[in-house]
């Protein structure tokens, strides 16, 4: 696993192959392939882990007193990650994955990750009383909110950043103005979501994979 990664972030996962892997490892070609079919098996394994372990970071985010204080906390998180972990950010959302159907297991934490942020817009607008919005309005808050973040994590890693000549003052101040803006659009949080230590989040800057 820790050469495939090595070989992703030096080179982008296009290089990745089962045959690089096992030359790094000086073992035989064939060697990986007792361990894996295929380039697609080992792909398909190591973003199943980013996954789960991109889930455990949400899950052991701290508890916010209410709902929409959980929920700004796990927004933090998640950009968060995103600074933490920026290969297996990109292998998660910005990666052509192996088909989903064929190794179900490598999606099955990302889909726990969807369904936290989704039960959390649900105890938002359960507190305000009975749903007004439209059928499935938690789903589709939920993805709202889940551009929302992986829009910033992205435009905070993209170079062309540098080309703004944002100030500094600008830059920290993005994720805790995106979050307020987040709690703002949604039903009866016209406060916004609380900011809490979001300003202590560096702006995720990543490394362009070279192909």
């Amino acid at each position: 696993m820790r050469e495939a990664l090595a070989i992703i972030e030096e080179a982008g996962v296009e290089a990745l192959s089962l045959r690089d892997v096992a030359r790094r490892l000086n073992v035989s070609h064939q060697a990986p392939y007792k361990h894996f079919p295929s380039r697609d098996h080992l792909l398909a394994e190591i973003v199943g882990r980013a996954f789960t372990a991109f889930a455990r970071h949400l899950d052991a985010r701290p508890r916010g007193d209410s709902p929409r204080e959980d929920l700004a906390a796990m927004g933090q998180a998640y950009l968060g990650y995103a600074t933490e972990h920026p290969l297996q950010y990109r292998l998660m959302f910005g990666t052509p994955l192996p088909d989903p159907d064929r190794h179900p297991e490598m999606m099955r934490s990302a889909q726990h990750a969807f369904l936290l942020l989704r039960d959390g817009l649900a105890r938002i607008a359960t507190e305000q009383g009975p749903p007004e919005g439209p059928e499935g309005a938690a789903e589709l808050d939920a993805l709202f909110v889940w551009a929302t973040m992986h829009g910033l994590a992205s435009i905070l890693h993209s170079h062309a950043l540098d080309t703004l000549g944002l100030s500094a003052s600008v830059l920290a101040a993005a994720i805790p103005h995106a979050l307020r803006r987040v709690g703002a659009a949604l039903p009866s949080t016209a406060a916004g979501l609380g900011a809490g230590n979001a300003t202590q989040l560096r702006p995720p800057r990543f490394e362009e994979d070279e192909p």
